[in-house]
């Protein structure tokens, strides 16, 4: 059964989903809310409630020209960014909290053999998320359509391993990044399992600071292998922890957004999303 969160963040998908597809024609308020069967009175409050700007402003910052803009930016330590958005004294920036653990060679090859791995189901700004620890820290994360679709990719991705539904204070700590001041965020440990590459990858993705975009090649570059930028690609499909480690930060040195593997609109979501919030707190 959908929850109201989740019926509302299917409806701004859809309406930026809606307004990215039509923005040549500019399409106006009403037309957007009539889109997603909502007055413009009940969409416009709706999607500001959601996003903390209005629909308009919200378009500018998934726009290619912003994204343009954003990548033009010379990156900045993460310590850096933080003090200059003002984030420090008022909300932190999620990516100083996540330290990344890789599994054994021996856990990465068996599938996950001899690992007990709880599991959760749970609502996030972005839709429905699967969420899943072991008792060193965060081996998944994902967005999904059905329980049953989620759970059966998280065994998929550890075919060997012993499964419980059962929410945990690892995850919990995990999912605090959604509904808790960041000023009282704990330390979140990922145990992920990946080649030596792909955990370089993702390690260098956490170097992204909220707010901003890097490209393909710039990962490329950060791993020490500019001509790797397709292989980076890859490395970056295959992140098994949605939002924590931020793949949806990365778009193509255009300004296009690229792929996501969670769908292209809610990509923008949490792009517009982490924008409209650094705005706020400057």
């Amino acid at each position: 059964m959908e929850t109201q969160k989740q019926i509302d963040f299917e409806r701004i998908t859809k309406a930026i989903h809606y307004i990215h597809a039509n923005f040549k024609q500019q399409p106006s308020l009403e037309e957007v809310a009539q889109e997603v069967h909502l007055s413009s009175f009940h969409f416009q409050r709706l999607f500001s409630d959601w996003a903390g700007v209005s629909p308009k402003k919200f378009l500018q910052y998934i726009s290619m020209d912003y994204a343009k803009n954003l990548l033009k930016k010379e990156q900045t330590t993460l310590f850096d960014a933080s003090l200059e958005t003002g984030l420090s004294g008022t909300g932190r920036l999620h990516d100083l909290f996540v330290k990344l653990e890789g599994m054994t060679p021996a856990e990465y090859k068996n599938g996950g053999k001899n690992l007990t791995i709880n599991y959760s189901f749970t609502d996030s700004p972005f839709g429905k998320l699967i969420v899943a620890s072991t008792q060193k820290g965060i081996c998944y994360m994902a967005f999904y359509n059905r329980e049953i679709g989620g759970l059966k990719e998280l065994k998929a991705y550890f075919p060997q391993a012993s499964f419980h539904q059962q929410k945990d204070e690892l995850q919990e700590r995990a999912l605090s990044i959604f509904f808790q001041d960041w000023t009282h965020l704990s330390e979140i440990k990922l145990h992920l399992k990946g080649t030596a590459f792909q955990l370089k990858v993702w390690e260098t993705l956490l170097q992204i600071p909220f707010g901003n975009l890097s490209s393909y090649q710039e990962i490329a570059e950060k791993v020490d292998n500019p001509k790797a930028s397709r292989a980076v690609g890859s490395a970056i499909a295959k992140n098994p922890i949605a939002y924590l480690i931020p793949c949806h930060r990365v778009i193509r040195s255009t300004g296009n957004f690229g792929q996501y593997h969670w769908g292209m609109s809610r990509k923008q979501a949490i792009i517009g999303w982490e924008c409209a919030k650094l705005n706020e707190s400057k």
